[in-house]
């Protein structure tokens, strides 16, 4: 079994690293590269920040900070909201960034996912899918934020989305996002198994052994969580004593 990402991740508004509960209900945590390197030095094998205001906003992504985390952070990192153009790529990208997220604008203009794959590689084009079960039990996107429900359905997307040229899949669930109950291993399940890029389970960890659900059940690639690792209640060398591939293990066969 290959090694899977622990990756915590960094809400960002208006410069600072905040947190709330299905979207709502948000409170300050810290600066963004005051936490960026203390993950950094716990064994985060990745980061990423989300600008969780800017699309639904209709503002550029603010990346004043990027730049001051890019110098200092040893792991890669990717950057998302209000990625909007090529341009927006190409800034996030210059100032730092290994990775751009996109999501909103995705939906909105499916080509630019084609195009970015195009000019920068896939591997830098993650597609970010907020998804909400409906009445019907079928998976629906929403946009800007979480506010604005589509009418595409979550497994369609993702396979769209690889065909377009996503290297990755982060699939965030909307109704799990902050409630510490454990990701939806049923979305996440229908998921891996309908693309063959990475996906990256968001959305619900509690507690250790819905880390270990996401890698076991699911097949995700990695694992991000945000309220956990910013209030101290999970370290993420918890996780990782040798390896998380050792801890995967030892949770198969307790």
């Amino acid at each position: 079994m290959l090694t899977k990402r622990i990756i915590p991740c960094l809400d960002v508004r208006n410069g600072r690293v905040v947190k709330g509960q299905k979207f709502e209900n948000i409170t300050d945590v810290d600066s963004p590269a005051d936490l960026a390197e203390f993950y950094s030095k716990n064994g985060a094998d990745e980061l990423v920040f989300y600008d969780i205001t800017a699309s639904n906003e209709g503002r550029d992504i603010s990346l004043a900070f990027v730049e001051k985390v890019a110098t200092t952070l040893p792991i890669p990192f990717c950057v998302g909201g209000g990625i909007r153009t090529i341009e927006d790529f190409m800034t996030a990208l210059d100032k730092g960034a290994d990775k751009v997220s996109i999501n909103s604008a995705a939906v909105k203009n499916p080509q630019l996912i084609k195009d970015a794959a195009d000019k920068f590689g896939s591997q830098c084009v993650v597609l970010s899918l907020d998804a909400k079960k409906n009445e019907q039990g079928i998976y629906k996107i929403y946009i800007n934020g979480g506010r604005t429900e589509t009418e595409l359905e979550a497994v369609k997307w993702a396979i769209k989305g690889v065909e377009l040229g996503a290297g990755e899949i982060v699939v965030n669930s909307i109704d799990e996002d902050g409630m510490k109950k454990g990701y939806d291993i049923e979305l996440l399940k229908m998921i891996t198994e309908a693309v063959n890029v990475p996906v990256i389970a968001s959305g619900g960890a509690g507690t250790k052994e819905h880390f270990y659900e996401a890698i076991c059940d699911a097949n995700v690639d990695g694992v991000l969580a945000a309220s956990v690792f910013h209030f101290g209640e999970i370290f993420i060398n918890e996780l990782k004593p040798e390896s998380v591939t050792r801890i995967v293990k030892n949770f198969q066969n307790p």
